[in-house]
């Protein structure tokens, strides 16, 4: 059965729902494996270690470049056509927000993405947290904190009515991030092998990447036979996370897409994946202390993310992989914002606790 039969069966909104659950399962399987996270590789860095944290990290990052970068040169994503790519970048929003998002993750000790796989392992702590980061995603998409989000985006916006494609603005050749993919998997295989990561991490790790370039080419494919205009996206859990609270407490209203269907999918995937490893385990917050640390965190997630235009991996990763320059800029901003939180708090109170 080819996809436009699928879609005359299902119709195009329960399709689009159904690729976004195989794409979550797949990135939840991957990431619990592979123990993925963004928080954990910027604290390795900062504390000027290359470590297996940010072997992974490097991997799954450069893995979705080689995918979709050679995707696009067959001719598998439309990248000129994807969401991020498609509509204005804010460059103000990019700083602000993933500074902001950089802090977040470091106070509750994990990213969107990380909080998502973490709960479906029975963390408590994660799942708490990322309600939290979900409800704020909400408010700031459409609630009270909309203003102050569309103010600070507002400030510096890309020119075009686009957002910036690196790969043009540098002026490299259509395969030049295809190239920089590799060059960038052969440094994360090196750290790996100094490191000594086992095979099976670095084929999860690879995994996540693999994830985001799959969604990208499902919903390329759905776009190029449905009947009204689907965009094209992949993995993020900013938007998605508030979605999928808005579907679960009046389904009746949601609209069907592919967004609803990823964060079931990945919370899916982890658990399974989580079960057969024999690694399910229900913890939570250890004080009252590392409560109010990890939702207020979440919250600053939740507002950071939607204001950059996609969390660690939606930004990070998803938007990384297709050259999008605010996404890149967001990346950035991650890093700084985690690095430099992890100095002054972690690293602050570990060397007080010392003396």
């Amino acid at each position: 059965m080819d996809l436009l039969s699928i879609v005359e069966t299902l119709g195009e909104g329960r399709t689009a729902l159904l690729m976004g659950v195989i794409t979550g399962i797949t990135f939840g399987v991957a990431a619990q494996r592979s123990r993925f996270c963004l928080r954990a590789a910027t604290v390795e860095f900062a504390r000027r270690q290359m470590g297996d944290k940010v072997a992974v990290w490097l991997l799954t990052f450069s893995t979705a470049v080689v995918w979709v970068q050679a995707a696009g040169l067959l001719g598998y994503i439309d990248i000129p056509e994807a969401r991020i790519m498609a509509i204005p970048g804010s460059w103000s929003g990019a700083i602000v927000g993933g500074l902001m998002f950089g802090v977040g993750m470091i106070m509750a000790r994990g990213c969107s993405g990380r909080l998502l796989v973490l709960a479906a392992t029975g963390n408590l702590r994660s799942l708490v947290s990322g309600m939290v980061f979900a409800v704020v995603a909400q408010m700031t998409m459409g609630g009270w904190l909309k203003a102050p989000r569309d103010w600070i985006a507002s400030q510096w916006i890309t020119s075009g009515g686009r957002n910036v494609d690196l790969l043009t603005a540098l002026h490299l050749p259509e395969w030049g991030g295809l190239a920089f993919g590799l060059m960038l998997a052969i440094l994360a295989l090196i750290i790996a092998r100094k490191n000594r990561i086992g095979a099976s991490r670095l084929i999860f790790g690879a995994g996540v990447g693999f994830a985001v370039a799959l969604g990208w080419a499902l919903t390329t494919a759905l776009s190029r036979v449905a009947f009204d205009p689907y965009p094209i996206e992949s993995a993020t859990f900013t938007g998605p996370s508030a979605n999928t609270l808005m579907f679960l407490l009046d389904s009746g209203n949601a609209v069907l897409e592919f967004p609803v269907g990823l964060v079931p999918g990945v919370f899916i995937g982890a658990f399974f994946s989580s079960v057969l490893a024999k690694e399910f385990k229900f913890q939570g917050f250890e004080s009252e202390a590392n409560m109010r640390r990890s939702l207020t965190g979440a919250a600053l997630m939740g507002f950071g993310g939607m204001l950059a235009g996609g969390c660690a991996i939606g930004a990070g990763v998803t938007g990384g992989s297709v050259f999008a320059g605010t996404a890149w800029l967001a990346l950035t901003a991650f890093w700084i914002g985690g690095m430099v939180t992890d100095f002054l708090l972690d690293q602050r109170i570990a060397r007080v606790s010392e003396l």
